[in-house]
């Protein structure tokens, strides 16, 4: 996610905690009997909402919930849906079309049949994972025809390289 929208989930953040104290205090504060900064209208209905109704749990309970699917959703990271080529110039490369050019920079290889091509981003790295089906043997053929499309595309900063090879099943 961009900075962007890590900035403004956390303005979001804020608020709703502001909002969460400001209604805790609110409650707090009616349990003691005493008026509290919220509208009068909103100070009889806490007077009379109780923690064993069922109403209330239910609400704190989908809130809760709530709550933490979007801080799960937010701290889950995601693949990239565009890669960086580099930091001055602003040109990006789609990242299902550098996935699909190295699957078949691999499938070129003479003993590779299938190719999977996953791509993911460390800073400005780039970090393939291949899965491919074919002689083992081979690897040193598969990280080089993938270093040389990484070349040709001007990947930043290359990382290492996963390569798996998979023998193919022969069938009897």
């Amino acid at each position: 996610m961009r900075t962007v929208n890590r900035a403004a989930t956390l303005l979001l953040a804020v608020a709703l905690l502001g909002g969460g104290v400001l209604m805790a205090v609110a409650g707090l504060l009616a349990a003691l009997g005493r008026p509290g900064p919220l509208p009068s209208g909103w100070s009889a209905t806490l007077t009379t909402a109780r923690w064993a109704d069922a109403p209330v749990r239910g609400v704190a309970a989908a809130v809760t919930l709530l709550g933490l699917v979007v801080l799960g959703a937010e701290l889950r990271r995601w693949r990239p849906t565009r890669l960086r080529l580099t930091d001055d110039d602003g040109w990006h490369l789609h990242r299902r079309s550098v996935e699909r050019r190295l699957a078949r920079a691999v499938r070129s290889v003479p003993s590779v049949r299938r190719a999977r091509v996953r791509v993911r981003r460390r800073g400005d790295a780039w970090r393939p994972r291949v899965t491919a089906t074919g002689d083992p043997a081979a690897r040193a053929d598969v990280e080089f025809a993938l270093r040389r499309e990484l070349d040709r595309l001007t990947a930043p900063r290359r990382g290492p390289i996963e390569v798996r090879l998979v023998p193919a099943r022969r069938t009897p």
